[in-house]
């Protein structure tokens, strides 16, 4: 059985999506549905963790059942097997944010040396506060601060002396948790390493001390790596604040040159911004009978532009070969991450060009145009140019765009455009956290996965939230679903409880509160470190929690532990590849909590997963002395 023939609500609950999927069908074009279809059945022992490719003794397997096989070839148990799988999973989604990092950090260091045409210090003051918090010469000028900080951030990537500089923005309580476990996060290129070389065969073998150790890992990429990614975007690029903009297929025009923004980096998304603004440019597209230049963003690159520039989103992840369906997209310019492999095929059938632009992510059947902060915009100038030429090459009886109306949203919520709309200071959101006018905060991230209904979880879990007067914040795929569902406008605090309501219709805000790209979740965890200090408490003390209700990737695995090990109650909606052990199983759902005031639920129904969220937030309500409505 395929996508066809099922009913439409087993894809999505996106109306866009569904008419393209319904096109694709009719165009004969392959989709990640049908691909998804053709798998099952799905592997057993892999769902389980059970199956081990480590070494060429193997591959092995372990029988769930005990009729088969209990050890694998070189004596792993379950509790081996599946403790190393998931501890590379996670030193995987850890490298992959990191390295995206690496990448904002080498180019801050280029325009430091005057090597980064293009590229700026954009804001100065954040780079100021940086520059103290690492302990740098207050005396030094711009540009000198920012190759120190270059340089600083780089060690924090090595072996340095002591822990990563960003954890210390948290309570000392939470560092002793850490501290007590040997789970405080040194150098991020350490932290991946130790963990790929305790899983190799014969070196770590107990499954308590490989999870620890995957722990220690995920926390350097929340605590280091991604967050190094946040705080230099928005060095280079600009702190976001609140921006009007607008979502779903819709945004693509037919009368214009289209060119979609897909991946998750913004160092080549912000010079093909800048580039689509020039007069020349622009000219040539009216020449070739084009109304203008048009952008839209997918997945998180988008988010990043969105953000900053009120760049439209088209859609997420789930949406990236269906946009091409459409018969308008001139070029699809990707960096990496999340880019499906298929998408170049989907071009090729149409006039699109699909651009690739780092030398890690390079693709069959694209266009290989590489970056370095040296040419980046020169090459944000060529990708337009290219684009707009091939406005001349499209087939008219390809278009097919579904009528699709547009729908606001309010993007761009950084912990510094919150706390400017608090006047400055976290004291009103406490304050209304006391008063329980708002309950508590929930945070919605991550993925698409074709397992489940595309955007069903995001919405279902944010709209019981917000209902029960819990602030929603989100990120990444979540951000655009959501969006589309109407709740990033302020009018959508009529869907929020009474005391949420009120307090967004004060600030003019919505209920739910978009705070980047995926990246961005330390975003998110930076903000709770900050009301946890206000409150002097730790932040397993809050009325908080988090949801991935339809993660897919190693990131989304990465995040979630650095967000349990954080402090942070997490639910997932799609159940990891752990159930093979018994002893892992229960470490994650349970054992952690009492080391470190968390752990993780698994809940594949929204509306039971958003039920979990809010009995954990009235109970750390309870725990604070806080009304509480148990």
């Amino acid at each position: 059985m395929d996508h066809r023939e099922k009913s439409t609500e087993a894809i999505s609950i996106q109306a866009d999506t569904l008419a393209l999927a319904e096109h694709a069908r009719r165009q004969g074009v392959e989709t990640v549905w049908d691909r998804a279809a053709r798998q099952e059945p799905q592997c057993g022992f892999c769902a389980l963790g059970l199956s081990c490719r480590i070494c060429v003794m193997g591959p092995c397997r372990i029988d769930p059942f005990g009729e088969g096989p209990t050890h694998g070839i070189c004596g792993a148990d379950a509790d081996i097997m599946v403790a190393r799988n998931l501890g590379r999973m996670i030193a995987a989604g850890a490298a992959s944010h990191s390295d995206h990092g690496r990448d904002l950090v080498e180019t801050l260091h280029a325009v430091a040396h005057g090597k980064a045409p293009g590229y700026q210090i954009t804001d100065p003051a954040k780079l100021e506060r940086l520059a103290a918090e690492f302990g740098l010469d207050p005396h030094l000028s711009v540009t000198e601060k920012a190759k120190a900080l270059a340089e600083a951030l780089m060690e924090e990537y090595g072996i340095k002396k002591g822990y990563l500089t960003f954890s210390k923005r948290l309570p000392a309580a939470r560092l002793a948790k850490w501290q007590a476990l040997g789970i405080s996060p040194r150098g991020v290129d350490w932290e991946v390493t130790e963990m790929l070389h305790r899983t190799h065969m014969g070196v770590d073998n107990d499954y308590v001390n490989l999870l620890l150790q995957a722990l220690r890992c995920a926390l350097a990429d929340g605590w280091g790596g991604s967050m190094i990614a946040t705080e230099i975007s928005d060095v280079l690029f600009g702190t976001p604040t609140p921006t009007p903009s607008e979502v779903n297929i819709g945004v693509l025009k037919k009368d214009q040159v289209n060119i979609i923004l897909h991946g998750h980096s913004p160092l080549v998304s912000e010079m093909v911004v800048r580039a689509a603004q020039e007069p020349a440019l622009l000219a040539r597209a009216r020449e070739l009978g084009a109304a203008g230049i048009n952008l839209a963003g997918l997945c998180c690159t988008g988010n990043e532009v969105l953000m900053r520039k009120g760049i439209p989103m088209a859609g997420n992840h789930l949406v990236q070969e269906l946009a091409l369906l459409t018969g308008v997209v001139e070029a699809m310019v990707v960096d990496y991450q999340c880019i499906m492999p298929a998408v170049p095929e989907v071009a090729a059938c149409y006039h699109t060009l699909f651009f690739t632009t780092s030398a890690k992510a390079k693709f069959p059947k694209a266009v290989h145009l590489p970056f370095s902060p040296e040419n980046g915009e020169a090459l944000g100038r060529e990708l337009v140019s290219r684009a707009v030429e091939n406005f001349a090459r499209r087939h008219p009886a390809k278009i097919h765009l579904p009528d699709a109306q547009t729908v606001r949203q309010m993007s761009g919520f950084s912990v510094e455009a919150i706390l400017r709309a608090l006047g400055g200071t976290p004291e009103p959101l406490l304050h209304a956290i006391r008063a329980g006018q708002i309950r508590g905060a929930a945070a919605v991230v991550g993925c698409n996965n074709p397992k489940v209904t595309q955007d069903l979880g995001h919405t279902t879990i944010t709209r019981e939230l917000i209902a029960h007067d819990i602030l929603v914040v989100d990120t990444g795929c979540t951000a655009v679903a959501t969006a589309k569902a109407g709740l990033k406008q302020p009018e959508a605090a009529a869907q929020a409880g009474p005391g949420l309501r009120a307090v967004c219709e004060a600030l003019k805000i919505p209920p739910v509160l978009h705070m980047g790209s995926c990246v961005d979740n330390t975003r998110i965890i930076n903000l709770v470190a900050a009301l946890a200090n206000a409150l002097g408490v730790d932040v397993d003390q809050l009325p908080v929690a988090a949801a991935a209700p339809e993660w897919y990737s190693e990131k989304a695995a990465a995040i979630g532990c650095y967000a349990v090990a954080t402090g942070v109650f997490t639910v997932l909606g799609v159940t990891p590849p752990v159930l093979g052990s018994k002893n892992v199983t229960e470490l994650l759902l349970s054992g952690l909590q009492e080391h470190l005031g968390a752990c993780f639920a698994v809940e594949p129904d929204p509306r039971k997963a958003a039920a979990l969220m809010i009995r954990h937030i009235e109970g750390k309500r309870q725990g604070l002395g806080l009304d509480s409505r148990l």
